[in-house]
C-alpha cells in the first residue's frame, strides 16, 4: 500500500468522523423541541421507552450518546432502572440507520432515478445548498439545515475518499493474509469490539467496515463476527460516563454492557453452529456496503426478539454485578451528562426549575400561615429550610444554566436559557422574603406583641391576594400558562394598592390610639415583604411571556399593558373587588 493511499484513508476517515459529528450535532439542535417531546412521553411501558430510544437515537445519529444521557437521566433520578433498559434496546436498533445512509455508496444501477441516489451524483449537489444556507443565509434555522447537509456531504466525501484508498488492497498479498486471521470468529469479534472502542461510534466502526467492501476481499462470513464485537464496542462509552455516577447508573450502563455481550456471545455460538450447514457461497461472496447495513440491522433485530422479554432478568443481573451500599445514594439533581445533549439539559433544566418554583410557593404558604396564627418553631424551621434549598437550587441552576450557555444552540434553545437565568434569581428572592417574614413573626413572639383584629383581617386578605399571585406564577412558568402569566401583573398592582392602603390604616389607628409604634414597624416589614414576593412575581411573569414573543425587554411589557391594555384594566378592576379591605 503506497503512502498515498495511506493518507487518503486517513484523511477520509477524519473527514468521515468530523461529517457524522457534524451532522449528528446539526440534526440535534435542529430537533431540540422533538427531543423534548419525547422525553415529555417517557413511560414506564417497556415498548413505549424502546421507541424514545429508537427516536432519538436515530435524530441524533448515535447510539453512545443516548446511552450516556440514559445514565445521566439515571443519575439524576428522571428515569427509573427499569426505563432505562427499554430506551438502551431502542437506542441498539437507531444506531443502524447510518450504515443504510452510508450503504448508498455501492449502489449500482443503469436506471437514471436509481443512479442519482448514489453519494457521488447528489452529494455535491448537498454540499452546495449547504454551504449557501450556511453562509449566506440568515435565518438560524435555515443555517442548521445547511449544517445537517455539510455534515452529511463530509461524511460522504470521507467514505467515498476510504473507499477508494483501499481499493488497490484487493491484490495485496500481505492485506489478504491480515483479512484471512479474521476469519476465525472470536478474532473478529475481538478486532470489532477494538476498533469501536477506539473510535467511541458503533456508526463510524460499521462505515469503516463498509468503506473496506470496496476492496472485494472482505467476506459476509469475515463481516458477521466484526459487526458483533462492535456492537460490544460501542459499550465502552457509557461505561466510561457511569464512573462517578450513583448505583442504578452504573447498572444501566451494565445493561447495555450484557445486552450486546449476551447477543454477541449467543449468536456467535449460533453461527459456529450453523456455519458448516450454510452453502458456502454465502459466507465466501464479497461483503458489499449494502450487506453490511444488512446483516448490522438484522443482528440487531434478532437480538431485541432475543432478550427483549427478559428485561427482568437483565436488571438483575446488573444489580448483582453493582450491589446496594448501606448508604443510602442522593440523585444528582444536574448531572453534567446530559450536556452532551443541550436541548435534553435544558429541559431538565426547566423541571429543576419548576421545582423550585413550588417548592419556593410552599415555603411562602408557611410564611402566611404564620402571619395568619402566630409563630410556631416547627413552622419557622420549615420556612428555613425551604430557604436554604432555595439557595442550593439556585446554585446548582445558575452553575448549570452558564454550562449549557456555552453549548452549541439553536436561537430557541438560546433564549430558553437566558429566560432560566433571569428567573432563578427571582425565585431564590422568594424565599428570602418567606424568612422575614416569619423572622418578623418570631419578634412579635418573643416581644409579645400583638396585631388588632383589624390589622389581621387586612393582613389576612392581601395574604389570599399573596397566595394567587403566586399560584399564578407558578402555573405560568411549570406549564408556559400565558394566560395565567398574564393575570399577574394587575395582581400584582392590586397588592401594591392594598399595601398603601392598609399603611393608610395603621397611622389612622395610630392617630386615634389603636395601635403602637413598635407593631408599626413590625407591619411595615411585613408588608414590605409582602410587596416585593409580588414584584418578583411580575418579573418572572413578565420575563416568560417577553421570551414566549422573543424578547427580554420587560419595562416595554410593563409599559404597554399598563397603558393599552384593556384586559389589563379589566382584571385590575375584577382582582380589586375580590380582595377588598374591611371597612371599620
Amino acid at each position: 500500500m503506497e503512502l498515498t493511499n495511506v493518507l487518503m484513508l486517513i484523511g477520509g476517515l477524519a473527514l468521515f468522523l468530523f461529517g457524522m459529528n457534524v451532522m449528528g450535532e446539526a440534526l440535534e439542535k435542529k430537533a431540540g423541541s422533538r427531543l423534548k417531546t419525547l422525553l415529555a412521553r417517557l413511560t414506564s411501558n417497556k415498548f413505549k421507552g424502546f421507541l424514545l430510544g429508537l427516536g432519538i437515537t436515530a435524530v441524533i445519529q448515535s447510539s453512545s450518546a443516548t446511552t450516556v444521557m440514559v445514565v445521566g437521566f439515571v443519575n439524576s433520578g428522571v428515569m427509573t432502572l427499569g426505563q432505562a433498559v427499554g430506551v438502551i434496546m431502542g437506542a441498539n436498533l437507531g444506531t443502524s440507520v447510518t450504515s443504510w445512509l452510508l450503504s448508498l455508496t455501492s449502489l449500482q444501477s443503469d436506471n437514471v432515478f436509481l443512479s442519482m441516489l448514489k453519494p457521488d451524483n447528489f452529494t455535491p449537489v448537498l454540499a452546495l445548498i449547504g454551504v449557501i444556507l450556511y453562509m449566506f443565509v440568515k435565518d438560524r434555522k435555515k443555517k442548521d439545515v445547511g449544517l445537517i447537509l455539510l455534515g452529511f456531504s463530509v461524511l460522504m466525501f470521507g467514505m467515498e475518499m476510504m473507499s477508494d484508498s483501499v481499493a488497490p488492497l484487493k491484490d495485496n498479498p500481505a492485506f489478504i493474509r491480515v483479512l484471512t486471521v479474521f476469519e476465525q470468529p472470536i478474532l473478529g469479534v475481538l478486532a470489532g469490539t477494538v476498533i469501536t472502542a477506539i473510535v467511541q461510534s458503533s456508526s463510524a466502526s460499521v462505515g469503516i467496515l463498509q468503506a473496506l467492501t470496496f476492496t472485494g476481499t472482505i467476506a459476509n462470513g469475515t463481516a458477521i463476527p466484526i459487526i458483533m464485537g462492535q456492537n460490544i464496542g460501542t459499550c465502552v462509552s457509557a461505561l466510561i460516563s457511569s464512573v462517578g455516577a450513583n448505583k442504578n447508573a452504573k447498572r444501566a450502563a451494565f445493561i447495555h454492557l450484557y445486552f450486546n455481550v449476551i447477543a454477541a456471545s449467543v449468536l456467535l455460538l449460533v453461527f459456529y453452529a450453523v456455519k458448516a450447514f450454510l452453502p458456502s457461497e454465502i459466507l465466501t461472496r464479497p461483503a458489499t456496503a449494502l450487506s453490511i447495513a444488512v446483516i448490522h440491522t438484522v443482528f440487531k433485530l434478532i437480538a431485541l426478539a432475543m432478550l427483549m422479554p427478559f428485561t427482568k432478568q437483565l436488571e438483575k443481573l446488573a444489580c448483582l454485578t453493582v450491589r446496594d451500599s448501606k448508604e443510602k445514594e442522593k440523585d444528582e439533581l444536574l448531572d453534567e451528562r446530559l450536556l452532551v445533549t443541550p436541548p435534553v439539559a435544558i429541559q431538565r433544566s426547566k423541571d429543576v426549575e419548576k421545582q423550585m418554583a413550588v417548592e419556593a410557593g410552599e415555603t411562602l404558604y408557611a410564611a402566611f400561615d404564620l402571619i395568619r396564627d402566630g409563630y410556631t418553631e416547627a413552622v419557622g424551621k420549615t420556612v428555613r429550610e425551604g430557604e436554604a434549598r432555595g439557595d442550593m437550587y439556585e446554585d446548582k441552576l445558575g452553575t448549570y444554566l452558564v454550562k449549557i450557555s456555552g453549548c452549541s444552540l439553536s436561537d430557541h434553545d438560546s433564549l430558553e436559557v437566558s429566560k432560566l437565568l433571569h428567573i432563578i434569581g427571582d425565585l431564590e428572592r422568594l424565599s428570602d422574603h418567606a424568612v422575614n417574614i416569619a423572622e418578623s413573626m418570631e419578634e412579635m413572639r418573643d416581644k409579645e406583641l400583638k396585631f388588632s383584629e383589624k390589622a389581621i383581617k387586612e393582613l389576612e386578605t392581601i395574604c389570599n391576594a399573596e397566595r394567587e399571585i403566586i399560584r399564578l406564577t407558578v402555573s405560568a412558568l411549570s406549564e408556559d400558562n400565558m394566560e395565567n402569566a398574564a393575570l399577574v401583573e394587575p395582581l400584582e398592582q392590586v397588592v401594591d394598592s392594598l399595601k398603601a392602603r392598609i399603611k393608610t390604616r395603621h397611622i389612622e389607628r395610630l392617630q386615634k390610639n389603636e395601635c403602637t409604634i413598635e407593631l408599626g414597624f413590625v407591619l411595615s416589614d411585613l408588608l414590605n415583604n409582602l410587596e416585593r414576593v409580588s414584584d418578583h412575581c411580575s418579573n418572572i411573569a413578565g420575563c416568560i411571556i417577553e421570551i414566549a414573543h422573543h424578547s427580554l425587554d420587560m419595562h416595554e411589557y410593563l409599559s404597554h399593558i399598563k397603558k393599552d391594555d384593556a384586559s389589563f384594566k379589566e382584571h385590575y378592576e375584577d382582582y380589586l373587588a375580590k380582595y377588598p379591605l374591611v371597612e371599620g
